[in-house]
């Protein structure tokens, strides 16, 4: 009997202690990495001589805002689901995208920094493109298709917030 009986107070510590887990607070916060200034340079450059209109942030992340959307929009800690396409810059090669008519989920806090420092000011329903330096992007690592020290370009469309 006594068996059982610590066999019960396990299975009640167990599941217990799973729901704490549930409410765990993110403490994930966005990058506070800054762009040096030759990458700025070389968005700008680009920017200017590709006629774009595109906002810049202090950390060196350019955007332009298609549309707004009119949901919530995400916090770092959010998981986003998206339709995107991402491109290397200079050569235009597309290095990953959302298949045709489906979208994919991510938690930002996971994602690159130029995500995660733009994202937060669309709303669900929102379009945005990004162009990322590569200290905000995946740096000087090779990661798949993409060369190391790659400038990118991101089209998104945030489909929503969880």
């Amino acid at each position: 009997m006594k068996k059982i009986f610590l066999i019960f107070l396990a299975a009640v510590e167990i599941v217990s202690s799973c729901s704490k887990n549930k409410d765990v607070q993110c403490t994930s916060v966005p990058p506070a990495t800054i762009a040096p200034a030759a990458e700025i340079t070389y968005l700008q450059n680009y920017i200017t001589a590709n006629n774009i209109t595109a906002v810049q942030q202090p950390n060196g992340v350019f955007y332009t805002l298609s549309t707004q959307g009119t949901g919530k929009s995400p916090n770092v800690c959010s998981s986003v689901t998206v339709k995107y396409q991402g491109y290397v810059l200079g050569n235009g090669t597309a290095f990953d995208s959302t298949p045709s008519g489906q979208t994919t989920s991510f938690t930002l806090d996971g994602l690159i920094a130029g995500w995660q420092l733009v994202l937060p000011l669309v709303k669900a329903g929102g379009t945005v493109t990004l162009y990322i330096p590569p200290s905000l992007g995946y740096g000087a690592r090779v990661s798949a298709s993409i060369p190391a020290n790659s400038y990118l370009k991101f089209n998104i469309d945030l489909v929503d917030v969880n």
